[in-house]
């Protein structure tokens, strides 16, 4: 298939990966995913910018001999991670001549992680310039969007930049274009949930710079290119924000429907108060639905059953990944209902400590809630309304 063109000699040379369901043996992916490369020929040299996932290196390379890509003098890596360094040894055997540019995080990365030897690696530094003749490439260091290594490459003369990882989506594409859309506002959503809000400090820091730059457009390595780089900014300005929004995420899981009982009561109660809730089946809905919630909610509210003498161990996992993804939520509460005894709320208040939440009063059940333990949800709802009140939530 012909490269398409994105602008003035920069052509995406990607694929598309419509078929992979799980991303890092973690994240499930609704649409597939795409490993964008960029070629950018100018008058002199020509570089391609971020590679290829390993399992599609030969279609990749089959990609640039159909396209005749006779000569390539550069390979910038943005990023060490595997989907979009792993096919530079087959382009440094293709293309012998060519060198690796890099930051010194990645260097070590890609040194380190594919065997790439240091004579074929030059290191640049955070805003240091390469010519192409008519054009010149900028590198940006990023670090923390995602990982240490992360870098920018800025195209000074079309404009443009390419953001590695940041402002990505797993999503798949026949023109490479953002179509802006409900669709792809989710999976861009889903995506920085799963991925970037750990580090929603930087990303708010190069929201605002990318901003600030006025690219003409913006390149990510998964997803398309946004022509109208606001869209994708301006839901990252949100995302990234300080305060959350009016919701309450109730994740759980119910054994025996007690915890299910108390989790429809209490969703029920904070909608009558004008609180929007997210109700989540642990065992049965997808992870990523919970992620975006998290983006969001000013409250957590984790319901769980006891196995043995604790929680759940799904409500443990749970609360670990909620621990690790970083939300900006502000308060959390427990609630659930246990058997014969144990300990069923202190482990997942360890878990969620380093979030730092103000923790509302939790609502324990032995067996089925009977009328007194609905009064205490009543309670925790009112609890709740007035925390949302105190931060102009409502």
């Amino acid at each position: 298939m012909k490269f398409q063109e994105i602008k003035n000699n920069i052509f995406y040379c990607g694929l598309n990966d419509c078929d992979r369901r799980i991303f890092d043996e973690l994240i499930p992916l609704e649409h597939g995913t795409s490993y964008n490369s960029y070629l950018v020929k100018g008058s002199e040299k020509t570089a391609i910018i971020d590679t290829m996932y390993p399992p599609k290196t030969k279609e990749y390379l089959k990609r640039l001999a159909d396209n005749q890509v006779g000569k390539v003098d550069y390979i910038v890596a943005n990023h060490g991670e595997q989907d979009h360094s792993g096919s530079i040894p087959a382009l440094l055997e293709k293309f012998p001549n060519a060198v690796v540019l890099t930051n010194p995080k990645c260097a070590e990365n890609v040194k380190s992680m594919l065997h790439v030897s240091d004579e074929k690696i030059r290191v640049i530094s955070d805003g240091e310039e390469v010519s192409l003749g008519d054009k010149t490439l900028k590198f940006i260091f990023a670090p923390g969007v995602h990982w240490p290594d992360t870098m920018f490459t800025y195209i000074k003369e079309d404009n443009v930049i390419c953001t590695c990882d940041f402002l990505g989506a797993h999503y798949t594409f026949s023109d490479v274009f953002a179509v802006e859309s409900q669709e792809l506002e989710k999976s861009a959503k889903r995506y920085y949930a799963e991925i970037m809000m750990p580090f929603r400090t930087m990303c708010k820091k190069y929201t605002q710079m990318i901003k600030d730059m006025k690219v003409d457009m913006i390149l990510p390595s998964h997803g398309p290119v946004y022509t109208r780089p606001d869209f994708i900014l301006d839901l990252y300005t949100d995302w990234t924000s300080d305060l959350p929004k009016n919701l309450v995420a109730l994740p759980y899981v119910s054994m025996y429907e007690s915890t299910k009982e108390m989790v429809d009561y209490l969703s029920s109660k904070l909608n009558e108060k004008g609180i929007e809730t997210f109700k989540f089946d642990i065992v049965d809905d997808d992870l990523g639905d919970l992620a975006m919630a998290l983006v969001d909610a000013a409250t957590i509210v984790m319901g769980t059953s006891m196995v043995l003498a604790g929680p759940h161990p799904m409500a443990v996992n749970v609360a670990y990944l909620a621990a690790v993804l970083r939300p900006k939520a502000k308060f959390a509460s427990l609630l659930g209902s246990y058997g014969w005894g144990g300990k069923l709320f202190d482990l997942i208040v360890q878990i969620l400590s380093p979030l730092r939440l103000d923790l509302l009063e939790p609502v324990l059940v032995k067996g089925k809630p009977k009328s007194e333990d609905f009064e205490k949800l009543d309670v925790l709802a009112n609890e709740i309304y007035e925390k949302h009140k105190s931060i102009n939530l409502l």
